[in-house]
């Protein structure tokens, strides 16, 4: 057989393949990654630290019969490559293409579906405690798991069952002291200090056999210690030591950068900038904004889970660097650490993607809803991500946090209404309040400005109507708006920003009630518990008879592609919704 990467159509193939053509295959494969994501985008610097790592692993394991599970996935190109997906690998993140993450449904090599990360040892674990328990324990069963990713609460607890028990798992530290940020805590100063006494010792304690560390990008070492490891049996972790970024020197200098840095030149790394690189994004309002408030309020402090920059909390950690935490991959203690800030008196804003949130949802009932403690959760990425696809979508908010009783959720349209939401929440007191707000960029290029007020649990009305009403939340009203201003609509729609599904304005929702028999209501959530039905349930209290429909996300998980994609696939195309509204 050949011994390019063309001629490998799965491991089978790898591991027919002399051990002298297994470092030019490396070379080829992290040139493929590079090319693959400079075309493309997606997540390229973790994959390009793991390729000698991917190549050895499907070398000497026999996998899909051995049960391999990449933490996170944002590493695991190079293993979707070697495992029979090369040619589509063009549709990764795409449309009706590969998923940017290990999917079981996609191949049979993806063990496990992953894209939140710290999940992998407990997975694999329960894998192996099945294969003891039906007999199938020829299986070996492996775990890769990133240095942030460990410091994970999640990861802890699963190093603490594994370490008691029997089961024979291997778990692999790719230790490349980075998350998308800086790796950050007491584990991570532990694996990077000089006494390899301390780390083993660490480990040891836990019950798991240490080895390691190990060079990751030393294919031949790496092949050798995991053949070795393959002869041995009961929980045990490989430490691997490994540069996020390898071989294409800008990632290597500019981790943070080019974890996903878009399209680029694949010589030079050189990022390809465009028209919209230059706009605003929300989450940049958020963090000028609170710059500002910090200035102001000395009782605002930050606190991120392993986001400062996706979050854009990295501006007043800058500025206010005693007051702002970032406490790693660590989402239930995001929370509780803010609850227990609060209870001092201060006001702690804290920055979650909105689908990270879930992760800590019973932190946010217990902890701080049922004290009615003053925290601000700004949830980055809510509604449809994009590429990311269904691990990331922050479609659940709206109806997760609907149910807990002293919880506010703002809603903004706009930058501008972000920017004075913020302004407003800290000005008293509150209890938990939450403002949602999405990953694309803001309709308004003049969001600046002095602050203003916003009535809390008021909304508005930007438009009257003589036939038919929209009452919706966030920015794809203000796309709709627009929409009906370019296509000079006459005064039959009207538009109504509700702004706050908590509390709800039930002042301005009754008007609507009295003045449309035919309502609509718009939201970038799903239906069961958001809006929509928060809607149905007022209008059957109130005796309204009209007509009453329904905009939003179904009940189903939502796959990945372009922002315009999915709200053409979901309904929420605010042109194809305009269109409707006008037939």
């Amino acid at each position: 057989m050949g011994k390019g990467l063309e001629h490998i159509n799965g491991p089978e193939d790898l591991r027919k393949l002399a051990e002298s053509d297994l470092v030019p295959l490396a070379e080829e494969l992290r040139q493929f990654i590079i090319e693959a994501v400079a075309e493309k985008g997606g997540h390229l610097g973790a994959s390009l630290g793991v390729v000698e790592l991917t190549i050895a692993l499907h070398r000497v394991f026999d996998t899909p019969h051995d049960r391999l599970v990449w933490d996170v996935g944002h590493q695991a190109y190079g293993h979707k490559i070697l495992t029979g997906r090369r040619s589509a690998f063009g549709t990764n993140r795409q449309f009706n293409g590969l998923s940017g993450f290990p999917k079981r449904s996609e191949s049979p090599y993806d063990a496990f579906g992953t894209g939140h990360s710290s999940t992998s040892i407990s997975a694999v674990l329960g894998m192996a405690l099945a294969g003891d328990l039906l007999k199938k324990s020829n299986r070996q069963h492996i775990a890769v798991i990133g240095d942030a990713s460990l410091a994970s609460g999640m990861a802890f607890e699963a190093l603490n069952h594994l370490g008691s028990s029997q089961a024979s798992v291997l778990v692999i530290l790719n230790d490349n002291g980075m998350s998308i940020d800086p790796s950050v805590g007491a584990l991570h100063e532990l694996l990077q200090g000089r006494d390899q006494h301390l780390v083993n010792q660490w480990f040891t304690s836990l019950g798991l056999a240490y080895s390691g560390p190990v060079d990751g990008h030393d294919l031949f070492a790496l092949i050798t210690e995991l053949k070795r490891q393959k002869t041995l049996k009961g929980p045990r972790l490989l430490h691997i030591k490994t540069v996020k970024g390898k071989g294409l020197p800008p990632a290597e200098v500019d981790q943070v950068t080019y974890h996903a840095p878009g399209k680029f030149e694949p010589r030079t790394g050189e990022r390809k900038r465009t028209d919209e690189d230059r706009r605003t994004k929300f989450q940049d309002v958020f963090g000028e904004t609170l710059v500002e408030l910090g200035q102001q309020n000395p009782k605002i402090v930050g606190i991120t889970p392993a986001m400062p920059t996706g979050s854009s909390l990295g501006p007043f950690m800058e500025a206010f660097p005693d007051r702002s935490w970032d406490v790693g991959i660590a989402e239930q203690h995001a929370v509780t650490l803010s609850a227990g800030l609060a209870t001092e008196g201060l006001l702690p804003f804290c920055a979650i993607y909105s689908t990270f949130l879930q992760r800590a949802y019973d932190q946010v009932i217990h902890d701080v809803a049922l004290q009615n403690l003053s925290v601000i959760f700004c949830l980055d990425r809510a509604g449809l991500v994009g590429q990311d696809g269904a691990t990331h979508h922050g479609v659940f908010d709206l109806s997760y946090l609907n149910c807990i009783p002293h919880m506010s959720i703002g809603v903004p349209r706009s930058g501008k209404e972000l920017r004075n939401l913020l302004y407003t929440s800290q000005l008293k007191e509150r209890g938990p309040v939450a403002l949602r707000y999405p990953r694309g960029y803001c309709p308004d290029l003049n969001w600046k400005g002095n602050f203003r007020e916003i009535p809390w649990g008021k909304g508005e009305c930007l438009r009257k109507g003589s036939e038919k009403a929209v009452v919706f939340l966030g920015p794809l009203g203000e796309q709709l708006s627009q929409w009906l201003e370019e296509h000079d609509v006459d005064n039959r729609i009207g538009l109504y920003d509700m702004r706050f599904l908590k509390p709800l304005d039930e002042t301005l929702l009754q008007e609507v009630f009295d003045s449309y028999a035919e309502i609509w209501t718009l939201e970038d959530g799903t239906l069961i518990g958001g809006l929509g039905s928060t809607v149905a349930e007022k209008a059957q209290v109130s005796g309204y008879s009209g007509q009453l429909a329904q905009r939003g996300l179904q009940d189903t998980f939502i796959e990945h592609g372009s922002t315009d994609e999915l709200n053409n696939q979901t309904g929420l195309s605010f042109s194809e919704i305009g269109k409707e509204l006008l037939s």
